[in-house]
């Protein structure tokens, strides 16, 4: 079978793997669109050191249930659309104990740590399946990383009176400014792009703000009253973005970072106690924020879908999507490669 490959910096290719055999508590996924990651692009470039190379990448995954095991439920059946999550967990550490294995000590997220389902036939334990009927093939592909955002929402228990800022308005990003504005929230959405920010509008966000073009303190000030955000959700991973929440969040509010900052990050940390902050990180998803994302998926069919496939490619025009990313990285949501 097909499967694409990283083999080593800024190269691709498409090889053959042998096609897996399930055992009696699997269930064999045939492909039908994955999802190109952040993580992915990193890994291209030589700036992901969780990475050993070669690797097959992917873990936004849309599939269809070619075959089942002995031991799978009924419930999960051939011919039934779904998609995976991609994180395994250890049952043992501090936070599978806590029932957190989103953020298990020794995950090993498909694509990064161990080799992932950019390929024509994935074999996963039937606990990671997560059904996704009555949605599109593509837009399936885009349940997990919008599930990284939703989940950010829940670490920062946003309600209906927060004022919540979203720092970036990539696919997480977005993720988050939808499930905040389900919440409720006022969303005010920040970007250097315009057209990012255009989609954020459309995607719940109350107001937007060009911070390469517009004063954001003052901005802030202007919508909270000079209180600033309830909430930021910070969804860059840059130490300048990362120092931006702290510094404009309101006092005793809530910061949750999700993004990776590729270098040390320098904080006043004054700020942490003179605000009697809470700062909290952000690591992948759970299931119930997979469900959450097809739920809305399902019950809001408008949601502009197409505008966050950027690029459609098959395992042989893949590599050249991935460089035309790397040229322009800001432009780019989602690119997904069709089996």
């Amino acid at each position: 079978m097909k499967a694409v490959q990283i083999t080593g910096l800024e190269e691709m290719a498409v090889v053959e793997l042998e096609k897996p055999e399930i055992k009696s508590n699997e269930v064999l996924l045939k492909m039908n669109y994955v999802g190109f990651c952040g993580s992915d692009l990193s890994t291209f470039l030589g700036k992901n050191p969780m990475v050993k190379m070669p690797v097959v990448p992917g873990h936004e995954v849309s599939a269809v249930i070619e075959a089942v095991g002995d031991e799978v439920p009924d419930v999960l059946k051939p011919g039934m659309l779904v998609t995976v999550d991609p994180y395994s967990n250890c049952g043992k550490c501090a936070s599978c104990r806590r029932e957190r294995a989103n953020a298990c000590e020794h995950n090993e997220t498909l694509g990064v740590q161990r080799w992932g389902a950019m390929r024509e036939y994935y074999a996963m334990p039937w606990q990671k399946i997560i059904p996704a009927e009555g949605l599109t093939e593509k837009e399936i592909a885009l349940i997990e990383p919008m599930s990284v955002g939703f989940h950010a929402v829940n670490r920062a228990e946003v309600t209906d009176i927060d004022v919540v800022m979203v720092i970036g308005c990539g696919m997480i990003g977005i993720g988050a400014i939808v499930r905040a504005s389900l919440r409720g929230a006022t969303v005010i959405a920040t970007d250097l792009d315009d057209d990012k920010l255009a989609l954020a509008k459309r995607m719940g966000a109350t107001y937007v703000v060009n911070t390469a073009k517009e004063d954001l303190h003052a901005r802030l000030e202007e919508i909270t009253g000079g209180l600033g955000p309830d909430v930021v959700i910070e969804a860059v991973g840059s130490p300048f973005t990362q120092n931006q929440a702290i510094n404009e969040v309101a006092f005793t509010g809530r910061v949750v970072f999700i993004g990776y900052a590729k270098a040390g990050t320098e904080f006043i940390t004054k700020l942490f106690v003179q605000k009697e902050l809470d700062i909290r990180g952000s690591r992948n998803a759970k299931p119930a924020d997979f469900r959450a994302v097809i739920h809305y998926m399902q019950h809001h069919p408008d949601y502009p879908k197409e505008e966050l496939i950027s690029a459609v490619a098959t395992p042989d025009t893949a590599f050249d999507a991935m460089k035309q990313w790397a040229a322009a990285p800001a432009k780019v949501f989602r690119i997904l490669v069709g089996f």
